[in-house]
């Protein structure tokens, strides 16, 4: 598909499907059951301690993250183009206090800390991606309007728990998008940095801990209660993150290559 408006309509017929088919779908609640984590133990008086602990490399590669993003914000270099980046890894190190208080008592009430900061993070990452693989003008002036989004769709699912009619619909779309249209965009529009490839790293790592995720309980009995799948997920996501900002600690622009 060599045509940019043909590649276009792709994404926009995509984007448009989504959204109907989400609208059709009935409202969804949370389930009381995704609270209940294979882990229990409480170690060093800390309730579900690997669940809780785990969440601590989310906090040392943020902190990583904002140094390196917040340096190239400051010397002016790409200002722009680090600014999305910047706000991913402070969504990446305040998901790792909101996860660890979520974990240290789950509950929908205290889930909301954990989703909140999560979402800022992927809404930050895909505006970076549609800067640098389809538009700069296009991905910049996205930035805010998908924070938004990300956001709202938090503050709607709160407001619909308290009115008792729990709808994670908007939810699940800001977590559908994202990771459904960044590999499409990856392959059809080229990067114009190196190291473009290491995408598929980081959401290789980010599909791994998806897959930790789901079988929480049947690692958990693997490993004969030594560690969960989601204490694994914490692990392989954190990974994830480092990947990311190791590619932007190596990667060059193009033109600049001889």
């Amino acid at each position: 598909m060599k045509n940019v408006k043909e590649k276009y309509c792709l994404l926009i017929t995509l984007l448009v499907c989504a959204v109907a088919v989400m609208i059709f779908v009935p409202a969804i609640p949370q389930s009381e059951t995704y609270h209940n984590f294979a882990d229990k133990r409480t170690i060093f008086c800390i309730n579900n301690c690997w669940d809780v602990l785990s969440n601590i490399p989310f906090i040392l590669v943020g902190i990583a993250g904002l140094v390196f993003t917040i340096k190239k914000i400051l010397q002016n270099d790409e200002k722009l183009t680090y600014l999305p980046y910047a706000i991913f890894f402070a969504g990446v190190f305040l998901t790792g206090f909101g996860s660890a208080y979520y974990h240290l008592n789950p509950t929908t009430a205290t889930l909301v800390w954990d989703r909140l900061p999560m979402t800022i993070s992927f809404m930050a990452f895909f505006s970076a991606i549609i800067s640098e693989r389809i538009s700069k003008k296009i991905g910049q002036g996205m930035l805010l309007p998908l924070l938004f989004i990300g956001i709202g769709s938090i503050l709607y699912w709160i407001w619909t728990e308290g009115l008792g009619i729990g709808d994670l619909r908007i939810y699940a779309l800001v977590q559908f998008i994202p990771i459904t249209f960044i590999p499409i965009i990856i392959l059809l529009f080229p990067s114009k940095y190196t190291r473009g490839n290491d995408l598929f790293y980081v959401l290789g790592f980010y599909g791994l801990s998806k897959l930790f995720e789901a079988l929480d309980t049947q690692i958990f009995a693997l490993f004969g209660g030594i560690i969960s799948g989601h204490t694994l997920k914490h692990l392989a996501a954190a990974v994830a993150v480092y990947w990311l900002l190791r590619m932007l600690k190596k990667r060059k622009k193009r033109k600049e290559l001889t």
